[in-house]
């Protein structure tokens, strides 16, 4: 009799091996088991950016001018970039900011980054300055590109201070093409104004930098500099929101004009209030659904629910809380999306619902 019981043990805990094996197999291809699994979620990024997160390790730290840092970030397996695209940079508190790669695309085994010191910004930088020195990992996604660098005839920069990390690999990559291109360069005092001297030396042949230091000569005269273009010239600015709204008034007819801010612009609709009903939230993958009151972000409505999903400026212009929406209205309030990408997402730190129902991919 014993051996008989022993088969039937035996039999009865392979099967049920086998069927755990299983199980666990169908959950990992839909942790929503037993419904069916759903396509690759997108959410949270859009379809053009890279989106793994790697650790990084701090291998240079340097002042590139006053209270500006340099940071070089180092790590096998780096996907490639182009001129105009940023990191985000998880600082050791978890707050996320975005900031702009300014190395060689070509040095395929580290990233380089600058930020300003802002003292009385929103902790993000101090943050930098205070705790990221050499020997340190730090966490990174991307990189991605909004600002990236297009064909055209000609090309004027239009710069502020900080405002030229995303265009120096820009600069470069045009000197090396022997494109016509002009840059002007304004920044508080010559000290305060980062690869100010490597910058002088690329324009140094045909005199294409102008360099403004407001201690000396006061503000850049922006219109003037954009005055005559020729139609088909790509205008680039980057730097504070008086400069690029600036830019923005003064750019002639035919030429295209290309933004990149590091702030909310002003007077802008981005959080704005304005017919702010209260709605509710379908998160799809989690299957829950969320209540978001008429003061409240849809953002601070899912977090409390998911409180991994990544988020940064909470102003609408960096792009990180990009989710994609399944079904409903949008209410765009951001300065950032393509007419493309408000077809199907949202920044949830400011859009809302236009009607009393949303389904996100999360």
């Amino acid at each position: 009799m014993a051996l008989p019981r022993l088969r039937t043990v035996v039999l009865v805990s392979g099967a049920a091996l086998l069927t755990r094996r299983a199980l666990k197999r169908r959950i990992a291809r839909s942790p929503l088991w037993p419904l069916p699994a759903l396509p690759e979620p997108v959410s949270g990024h859009s379809k053009r950016r890279a989106t793994a997160v790697r650790k990084l390790l701090i291998t240079g730290r340097t002042e590139v001018a006053e209270g500006v840092v340099q940071l070089r970030l180092e790590g096998p397996g780096l996907p490639p970039w182009s001129p105009g695209a940023h990191l985000d940079l998880v600082l050791p508190s978890g707050l996320v900011r975005q900031y702009s790669l300014c190395g060689d695309p070509e040095d395929t085994g580290a990233y380089t980054v600058a930020t300003r010191l802002v003292a009385d910004g929103r902790g993000g930088s101090r943050e930098v300055h205070e705790q990221l020195q050499e020997g340190l990992e730090v966490e990174v996604r991307g990189p991605r590109n909004r600002f990236p660098l297009t064909e055209a005839p000609g090309y004027v920069f239009v710069v502020g201070g900080i405002g030229i990390t995303p265009v120096l690999p820009m600069l470069r990559a045009l000197a090396a093409s022997e494109a016509e291109w002009r840059l002007l360069y304004g920044g508080r005092s010559r000290a305060s104004m980062p690869f100010l001297e490597e910058i002088e030396k690329l324009g140094a042949e045909r005199d294409r930098v102008t360099v403004v230091a407001q201690d000396e000569a006061g503000h850049p005269d922006v219109a003037g500099a954009l005055a005559g273009l020729a139609p088909g010239t790509a205008v680039y600015c980057c730097g504070p929101e008086p400069l690029m709204a600036a830019a923005t008034a003064a750019l002639p007819e035919g030429c295209t004009l290309h933004l990149e801010r590091f702030s909310a612009a002003t007077g802008g609709t981005a959080g704005s209030e304005a017919g702010s009903e209260a709605f509710e939230v379908e998160l799809r993958r989690s299957g829950r659904t969320v209540p978001v009151a008429a003061g409240q972000s849809v953002l601070a409505a899912v977090r409390a629910e998911l409180p991994h999903v990544a988020y940064s400026c909470e102003q609408g212009f960096c792009g990180t809380c990009q989710q994609r929406v399944l079904e409903g209205e949008i209410d765009h309030r951001d300065e950032l999306l393509t007419e493309d990408e408000r077809g199907d997402s949202m920044l949830i730190c400011v859009s809302r619902c236009r009607g009393g129902r949303l389904v996100l991919d999360l």
